[in-house]
């Protein structure tokens, strides 16, 4: 059985913020994401990638969404792509996104991208060809589910965050066999693509590609609600920009999500919480990490 996140386990790896630190230093993250009438997936990734402690943070959408995106987020900067009809990316948004990557610390894919065939197309390239470190998410996820050999064709490392219905499509399982066997699905997921798995949900798992697998105490019902698991890519991509290993990125980021959740359900309650207000509830849970790290 997995061990638990522990607070003691996270302050052994916490990245370090040198004072003469720069944003350089800090890293910088890729986040492509959003689609016609999906462009809060990408405001809410690219505020919790803020909140991780990255240096820079870019937000890769289709073009016609670049000003809608761009007015939303004050930090972000934004890096318009090619577009299908639909608004939504489309296959020739590979080689510019390809080239803009080549020089991040980390990508986070997925969030709102949509399942439009093109964008799959998209998805199933820039995964097979990208060189840096990458979190897949969301729409991400169920475009491999057709292909998930492409993560084999990876030369950097990548996590995956499927929430169990998205895990069902990505081992050609039904969602409750996944539900009734999480820690084990988890596990083979990992070590047959070589990846970190989170798969989420009530006490979510982390596990390795090495065999080493935890589970997470955090959280509460109130992330039962859309954008939460957005929220999550975010903060784990950003962590990752920070050259964090990605198995402690996932680590970190899965409890920090949590905590957040816990912490914005003290004044929201579970009930009337939403994504926004864990993103809000992130510096608190900082603090409760970083007070004697």
């Amino acid at each position: 059985m997995a061990d638990e996140i522990t607070i003691a386990l996270l302050r052994a790896i916490l990245p370090q913020r040198p004072a003469e630190g720069h944003k350089g230093t800090f890293g910088h993250l890729f986040v492509i994401a959003g689609s016609r009438g999906f462009t809060g997936a990408a405001k809410l990734a690219c505020e919790a990638a803020g909140r991780s402690g990255v240096g820079l943070v870019t937000v890769g959408v289709p073009r016609p969404l670049g000003d809608i995106v761009a007015s939303s987020l004050t930090e972000t900067m934004s890096f318009m792509l090619p577009s299908t009809e639909a608004e939504t990316l489309s296959r020739a948004a590979v080689e510019p996104a390809l080239e803009f990557a080549a020089t991040k610390e980390a990508v986070a894919l997925g969030p709102g991208l949509s399942q439009h065939t093109e964008t799959q197309a998209f998805v199933l390239e820039f995964v097979r060809r990208c060189s840096v470190p990458m979190l897949i998410d969301a729409d991400g996820l169920n475009a491999l589910s057709a292909k998930p050999g492409v993560l084999l064709e990876r030369t950097a490392p990548c996590v995956l965050t499927p929430h169990p219905g998205e895990m069902a499509r990505l081992v050609g399982k039904k969602t409750a066999d996944v539900q009734a066997a999480r820690e084990g699905i988890a596990l083979d997921v990992a070590s047959r693509y070589n990846c970190v798995v989170v798969l989420k949900g009530y006490r979510t798992v982390v596990a390795d590609a090495s065999g080493e697998a935890y589970v997470n105490p955090t959280g509460n019902s109130g992330l039962a609600k859309g954008g939460t698991g957005d929220v999550l890519s975010g903060l784990i991509g950003g962590l990752m920009a920070q050259r964090l290993k990605p198995f402690h990125a996932a680590l970190l980021g899965v409890y920090m999500h949590g905590l957040a959740a816990d912490i914005a359900a003290r004044g929201k309650t579970e009930r009337a919480m939403t994504a926004t207000d864990v993103v809000r509830s992130l510096p608190a849970a900082w603090k409760v990490i970083e007070q004697e790290a």
